[in-house]
């Protein structure tokens, strides 16, 4: 297959058309414009819905209409654009329908600047909205990955009945870099069962975002979580490198774990034997291989793109077995190899096991002991 140069938010918006996407609603933000400038001018050439809507707000209202009709649906925008999605968001979680959100995240509070930045890990992953229920969050750490996430995004948001998100920082949605796009698929001629298509000969479908009485919404609710759990038994994902035996194990996702990546294998040229794990569902979260490895390792070290946010999710899988330190730049800085590579050195002295001589019947043993790290 010919590799064509893209910049990721191109590439990614040339994926959803090859995945089948019916219909995009967005609004211009830094560092996503490209994407919605990309629909714009590809969708009508297809026959397909391009809407630039007057605000976030209608937008993901839009997209919630169209999923409702059963059509492959879809938005993108940065991270105080998703702010303003919230409510849509979570009317869209107690619908049960399928959609697609791209979040190319930008530094922040507030307006903050169209720099680089995860500090919407918290926004996405613990809710997107208010409720008990969470997104399924699929993290790419290449244009590549991203465009391979398309379509697996469209698959579980139609198998679940679900909102994926794609979140990306602003150095993958600019970047270009050589991919592979798929080949184009046919898209869907009918709507699933329980889509609003009229319902001339055949029974009249109900998609409520409200139960009135607290008894009704809590079975709701429960059956809400039993359809999270089985996402979380069946759909955690990641990558790992250099793990085999590794004794200090860094955690990144994106881009951040992309530069980890480069710090490692530095490390192991140095004889410090460390690893990396990468997540690629920020949720669900892979906190079951987390603990495995924790089992072995001296030390954990978290580099992120914010003030510390999966650092959290990293320290409840660990659950103290291992010191966990952590690596963060603010504002839509990014963290270079050789920050990361000072902060494995650290750790790595900070863990060294320390010979301790006791007298075990008679003789004497060294014996061996983890140091902690605060």
């Amino acid at each position: 297959m010919t590799k064509q140069l893209l910049k990721g938010n191109e590439a990614i918006a040339e994926a959803a058309v090859r995945a089948g996407v019916d219909a995009y609603f967005g609004y211009p933000i830094t560092p996503q414009t490209e994407l919605l400038e990309y629909m714009s001018r590809r969708m009508p050439e297809l026959g397909r819905v391009f809407v630039q809507a007057e605000s976030e707000l209608a937008a993901i209202n839009m997209v919630y209409g169209a999923a409702c009709a059963g059509r492959r649906a879809m938005s993108s925008s940065s991270s105080p654009g998703v702010s303003l999605m919230q409510e849509g968001l979570s009317y869209i979680a107690a619908a049960e329908v399928p959609i697609v959100l791209v979040d190319v995240m930008r530094g922040g509070p507030g307006l903050g600047n169209i720099a680089p930045s995860q500090a919407d890990y918290f926004q996405m992953v613990k809710s997107a909205g208010h409720g008990d229920f969470k997104p399924l969050v699929l993290a790419p750490a290449s244009v590549q990955e991203a465009v391979d996430m398309v379509a697996l995004a469209f698959d579980l948001a139609e198998k679940y009945r679900t909102i994926v998100t794609i979140l990306l920082d602003g150095v993958i949605g600019q970047m270009m870099e050589p991919v592979e796009l798929p080949p184009m698929q046919p898209r869907r001629n009918q709507a699933p069962d329980w889509a609003l298509t009229g319902a001339a000969g055949r029974p009249k479908n109900g998609i409520v975002p409200f139960r009135l009485y607290a008894e009704e919404l809590e079975v709701y609710n429960q059956r809400l979580q039993d359809k999270l759990a089985r996402i979380a038994a069946n759909e955690v994902r990641y990558r790992e490198y250099l793990l085999d035996d590794a004794e200090l194990i860094l955690v990144g996702f994106g881009t951040s774990g992309r530069i980890a990546l480069t710090a490692v294998k530095q490390a192991r040229k140095l004889g410090i034997k460390a690893g990396l794990l990468r997540p690629v569902t920020l949720w669900p979260f892979p906190e079951r291989r987390l603990w495995q490895l924790a089992d072995e390792a001296r030390g954990f070290l978290v580099a992120e793109m914010n003030a510390g946010q999966m650092v959290e999710d990293v320290r409840l899988a660990v659950g103290g077995q291992a010191p966990v330190k952590f690596l963060g730049r603010l504002g839509g800085m990014v963290p270079m190899p050789d920050e990361i590579l000072d902060a494995i050195k650290s750790l790595d002295k900070a863990t060294r096991p320390v010979p301790i001589i006791g007298t075990i019947a008679g003789s004497v043993t060294p014996l061996r002991r983890r140091m902690s790290v605060n």
